[in-house]
């Protein structure tokens, strides 16, 4: 019923259990909540990809002053792809489209784009090339082998391919959080496949103002610019029309002097989440015969004068005031994490 007491085997056993607690602690595959006390806190990794999305519904498709869609509704869509070099510069390259209605029937509006996005302090810059490809369209020009003659007026001028390309570079100045002002340079060699070389300018402003209570953002914003139009190719010259008495020119018949334009939007959107409403105001100082010079409207009415690039004076509204409203869904994948 006694128990001994050996000092010198105890002794032993004790320190073979430390060493045996000391061996097990170091074997890899155990003490691993022990393990986790002295580690380094880890570093959550973050892709350089992102990936930008987004789709809207208008009552009209306005590309600079001009309605693309005959002034009905339209549907968009984009997808975007991004690749951030830092924290202060951007790649990234996207697809969008649109539904159109043009005066060759394409069949929709089809935009590839590529860029570099680089921010120096407040000011954010966008540099790259845009190509608009326009596909299934119809050639309408009487005077011409293979393409279409309409019988009924106003007669049609316009190419079946109104595809083209443009080289452009925009600046964001955010001057405040609130208040925020913009510059953009377009350039092509040959707008809508015109012949006629193009460069745009424009300058923006935009207010946002605080949010509200219930969660909705709100801003006023506005553009103006100016659009440069050459001499198209021959595929659009006019000869020999009597105009007011007098003769079109002969040098007109290898190309006309597109009309050059001014244009104006101003307007306020809401914002919810990655919702938003805008409701815009957007006009031209192009004339009724220019704008049917410009655009080949086949509902286009006929009126009393004509001009050198108009003889048969065509009057189109499809670049007079409009009133456009888009509801719009942007959103990236870093903002849904």
């Amino acid at each position: 019923g006694s128990v001994s007491f050996d000092r010198g085997s105890n002794m032993k056993n004790i320190v073979l259990s430390l060493a045996g607690a000391a061996a097990l602690l170091a074997t890899p595959a155990l003490g691993a909540d022990l393990r986790m006390a002295t580690k380094a806190p880890a570093v959550a990794y973050v892709s350089p990809w992102d990936l930008a999305v987004g789709g809207a519904i208008m009552n009209d498709y306005v590309f600079r002053g001009i309605t693309q869609s005959n002034h009905k509704p339209s549907v968009a869509a984009y997808f975007e792809p991004r690749f951030n070099l830092s924290s202060t510069l951007q790649l990234y390259a996207g697809i969008a489209g649109e539904s159109i209605s043009l005066p060759n029937t394409a069949a929709a509006e089809i935009d590839f784009y590529a860029g570099i996005r680089p921010t120096l302090g407040p000011v954010a810059f966008d540099l790259g090339v845009w190509y608009y490809y326009y596909p299934g369209g119809t050639c309408y020009n009487g005077a011409l082998v293979g393409c279409v003659a309409l019988p009924a007026q106003p007669a049609r001028f316009i190419k079946s391919d109104l595809s083209f390309w443009e080289l452009y570079a925009k600046a964001t100045w955010t001057l405040t959080d609130a208040l925020a002002l913009g510059a953009n340079f377009y350039y092509t060699p040959s707008f809508l496949n015109s012949g006629a070389a193009g460069e745009y300018l424009s300058g923006t402003a935009k207010f946002t103002g605080p949010t509200m209570a219930n969660g909705i953002g709100w801003y006023v914003s506005g553009e103006v610019g100016y659009q440069w139009l050459g001499t198209t190719d021959a595929f659009y010259g006019v000869a020999g029309a009597i105009v007011g008495g007098g003769v079109v020119p002969a040098a007109f018949a290898a190309g006309i002097p597109l009309p050059s334009y001014a244009t104006w939007n101003a307007g306020i959107g809401f914002t919810y989440k990655a919702v938003t409403l805008d409701l815009r105001y957007s006009d031209t100082n192009l004339s009724a015969l220019n704008c049917y010079a410009f655009t080949s409207d086949p509902g286009a009415t006929v009126g009393a004068i004509g001009s050198t690039i108009n003889p048969g004076a065509f009057n189109s509204n499809w670049c007079g005031a409009t009133f456009i409203a888009k509801l719009s869904f942007d959103t990236t994948l870093a903002a849904l994490k």
